[in-house]
């Protein structure tokens, strides 16, 4: 197979500063005699031909960007690149450069940026500065030309920008911007383009604070208006200018701020619209313009954050009912954008930022927002609490418990009073906004799902030694706020099947079964007292019956995840019940459809079998085993049925379990070495020498008395005979032409059960225990004919030698007990 980690497509830099794509290949590293070095070799993958073959310079400045990219130039304006399709295939060739170089391979570039070739250095020492052309138009062409041919050579780049700097040049260019436009000079504007183009891309802050100065920016983008590219220029400066309004919601009086808040705006438009899109070799040259807007951003949340007066101003206005709508809208905007920036902080920044939000109040302004009737404002609202419960939640559950205490002291004294009060609390508010989501994606409550799934978390929540988040808050939930999450569920299952089932309501259910999930999962007693307390668990499979059968899984899954905790106290209250009734319904209804339903519903069984949970195992076969015992195309229901046969059998004789108890323990046994010596007798006895049916007894077992130790084991062994028997009858009705639809149809109250008919007699069919080779025939292992004594275990001359030898090595291994040779019978190959 084709190693893809190697896997290249070889890139050149043309005159147009465009990447050409050269072929794809395979790299590999070699010495080359002709070259007198280690190279780089890449063939062709469709002719095997020769790609590439480059020596591995010492002094060549190799860059790795993004884990897939290895980028050099190996002559003034020849710059190649590899862009490997695995990662894996780019860190084994740049360990191989480095490995050449003498360098650390954690490093994304082998070589500082003026450290470029000898004669690069020869060049420096004799020229310590890069003059620039007079700035002038007719000199326009070969300034583009300059900074076009620098950008390749980091060393070049360097002098550049350093010349740039030095000399104002950028303000004389901008001035040169002017004439052109004013001569509609389209030829000089295209070269203005290039060369302003090409001294973002050499990546020098002290650049970009000339050219984001106020007196400049504007010129700057004027510039990157005429793209060659282009047939018409393209309006930038009239949509900052007249479309694009700033609209101070609160006055700024620091024209320091309001000045730093239009610059911002200006370069992200820069970045965002007005320069093209940069190749994946050029994005690290904009790397600084990224830190330029990154950190204006830190300013402006800064300044804000210790403008106390703006701060109070804002949470003012927002909580006042006299501010109109509009108004309103603007702030709630504002405060939105606010938080967005505060992501860009660092962690203890970030830390301050919120605390004072907290301080000012941002949680009861939220709540007053929340309640308003305007559904962009509401919206905008919601986006500023999912940042505050991503953040920290601990902050966001605290508010709200302390709300529910103060609620609960006002309510006390009004009723004293004998006032009513409507509480509202803010997780309420969050509830029902998800409860009444207007949008038919239901996009809104899906944000919102999420959001409360983050406060309920068990495992965000603090624990310390005087309080436990966890404890008191899930006590709050489950008393305040529960009833209202559950309340569109209880609403629409009032009857035997969804009293609303239009497809907006049945997504807005399966959210709400969603988080109950979840609660059933993390919250172990506090959801397990409102569930059985509530009786949800029955109206949750009402939606069994729902017509979307998404629903109708997130039912399902709601109780295979009450199953799957193997509580007693969940198991007693579905039995009690009869809560196994509307899912056996469905998967009768599903017919011989092989759908996810089917399959949940199969795998919920058997879980319960492969688990042994008991009373689940019983309730089920006693109550639906006439509804499932002709499901035939898997044998789960026939396994169940055998588990609980096996239940009985064990309730019937409980000397059979003290019996296994013994055997169990190895009460009987013998000295180890007595045993050994017995069972190589026994198996090196010549098999010739032994007639059909003879019987092999060690002497000192006949000392014994047979009687007591053997009567339990030999009615053991008829018991599981007549059991194999009706067990293989059961099984052989299976009808193996394909799947059917169930005949029965299951009519059940939730007072009635089912019952069960006696099995029939099985038939002397094949695989019934008077048939070769079936469990309770003579001849396999861990049965006993009829015809054998109870004191003994046959072996035939048909008896393998090979399979003596296994059960021997089994035997001694597990140095087992004087019955070993009735565990480990001898049988006919």
């Amino acid at each position: 197979m084709t190693d893809t980690r190697r896997r290249v497509k070889v890139y050149t830099l043309n005159e147009d500063r465009q990447w050409d794509d050269r072929g794809t290949g395979h790299v590999s590293s070699g010495y080359v005699e002709r070259l007198k070095g280690m190279s780089l070799l890449v063939r062709a993958e469709s002719d095997g031909s020769l790609l590439l073959e480059s020596k591995i310079n010492p002094n060549t400045a190799y860059q790795k960007q993004q884990d897939t990219l290895i980028v050099w130039s190996e002559a003034e304006n020849y710059d190649l690149a590899l862009s490997f399709q695995e990662k894996a295939g780019c860190d084994e060739i740049w360990e191989k450069i480095c490995q050449v170089q003498g360098k650390d391979p954690s490093v994304d570039i082998t070589q500082d940026l003026v450290d470029e070739s000898e004669e690069e250095r020869f060049d420096d020492m004799s020229s310590p500065g890069l003059e620039l052309p007079s700035c002038e138009l007719s000199r326009l062409e070969e300034i583009a030309e300059l900074v076009a041919s620098s950008l390749p050579s980091p060393l070049r780049r360097e002098k550049l920008a350093l010349a740039l700097e030095n000399e104002g040049y950028i303000k004389k260019l901008l001035e040169l911007f002017h004439v052109c436009e004013d001569l509609e000079n389209i030829e000089g504007l295209h070269h203005l383009y290039e060369i302003i183009k090409g001294i973002f891309l050499l990546n020098r802050t002290a650049l970009f604070e000339v050219m984001f100065s106020e007196e400049c920016i504007m010129d700057v983008i004027g510039c990157l208006e005429y793209d060659p590219a282009l047939s018409q220029p393209r309006k930038h400066r009239e949509f900052l200018t007249k479309t694009a309004k700033f609209k101070e919601v609160i006055p700024i009086s620091d024209p320091e701020l309001k000045q730093k808040i239009h610059q911002t705006y200006r370069v992200q438009y820069i970045q965002d619209m007005v320069l093209p899109t940069p190749s994946v070799f050029e994005e690290n040259m904009l790397s600084t313009l990224h830190s330029f807007i990154f950190f204006n951003k830190v300013e402006i949340v800064g300044m804000l954050q210790e403008d106390e007066k703006f701060l109070t101003d804002l949470f003012a206005q927002l909580t006042d009912e006299a501010t109109d709508e509009e108004k309103r809208q603007e702030l709630v905007n504002f405060l939105k954008e606010f938080c967005a920036f505060s992501q860009t902080l660092q962690p203890q920044n970030r830390d301050a930022f919120f605390k004072t939000l907290s301080n000012m109040g941002i949680l009861p302004a939220l709540e007053v927002i929340l309640g308003m009737d305007d559904t962009q404002v509401r919206s905008a609202a919601t986006d500023i609490f999912s940042y505050l419960v991503e953040y920290n939640p601990s902050m966001v559950r605290e508010f709200v418990m302390q709300e529910a205490q103060q609620n609960d002291d006002v309510s006390k004294k009004l009723t004293e009073q004998k006032i009513t009060s409507k509480d509202i609390l803010l997780i309420n508010l969050i509830i029902e906004h998800m409860i009444c989501d207007t949008d038919p994606e239901l996009g809104g409550a899906v944000q919102l799902m999420g959001l409360l799934r983050t406060l309920v978390d068990p495992e965000n929540m603090l624990a310390t030694a005087n309080k436990t988040e966890k404890t008191e808050f899930l006590g709050f939930f489950y008393k305040h706020c529960m009833h209202v999450l559950t309340a569109p569920l209880l609403a629409n299952t009032t009857e035997d099947k969804p009293s609303k089932d239009d497809f907006q309501t049945a997504q807005l259910l399966a959210l709400v079964l969603e988080l109950l999930t979840f609660c059933v999962e993390h919250h172990t007693y506090h959801i397990k007292n409102y569930i059985i307390n509530k009786d949800i668990l029955r109206r949750v499979l009402v939606l069994m019956a729902s017509k979307h059968a998404f629903l109708a899984l997130c039912a399902l899954r709601f109780k295979r995840k009450i199953i799957g905790l193997k509580d007693e106290f969940y198991n007693r209250y579905i039995m009690k019940s009869f809560l196994f009734e509307p899912v056996v319904k469905a998967f009768l209804n599903n017919g011989s459809r092989y759908n996810l339903m089917n399959s949940a519903i199969i795998e919920m069984f058997e879980f319960i079998r492969v688990e042994d949970i008991k009373s689940l195992t019983a309730h089920v076969i006693e109550n639906y085993w006439k509804a499932l015992e002709d499901v035939d195309y898997v044998q789960t229901f026939k396994g169940l049925k055998l588990r609980f046969e096996q239940q009985r059998e064990r309730q019937d004789n409980p000397k059979l379990d003290s019996m296994r108890s013994i055997l169990r323990n190895h009460r009987y046994r013998r000295d180890a070495r007595t045993l050994e010596d017995e069972e190589e007798m026994w198996f090196n006895t010549d098999e010739d020498d032994m007639e059909d049916g003879e019987a092999v007894v060690s002497p000192s077992d006949k000392t014994k008395n047979d009687d007591d130790i053997m009567d339990p084991i030999s009615k053991f062994m008829e018991r599981k005979k007549l059991k194999e028997s009706e067990e293989k009858e059961v099984l052989l009705k299976t009808n193996l032409s394909g799947r059917q639809s169930p005949s029965f149809k299951l009519s059940l109250s939730s007072g009635t059960k089912t019952t069960l008919s006696s099995q029939s007699p099985a038939t002397n069919l094949p695989g019934s225990p008077g048939s070769p080779g079936s469990p309770g025939s003579p001849g396999s292992p861990g049965s006993i004919p009829k015809n054998t004594s109870q004191t003994a275990a046959i072996t035939t001359k048909e008896g393998s030698k090979f399979y003596h030898q296994k059960c021997r090595k089994d035997i001694i291994s597990e140095k087992t007990n004087s019955f070993g040779r009735l565990m480990f019978p001898r049988t006919s190959s």
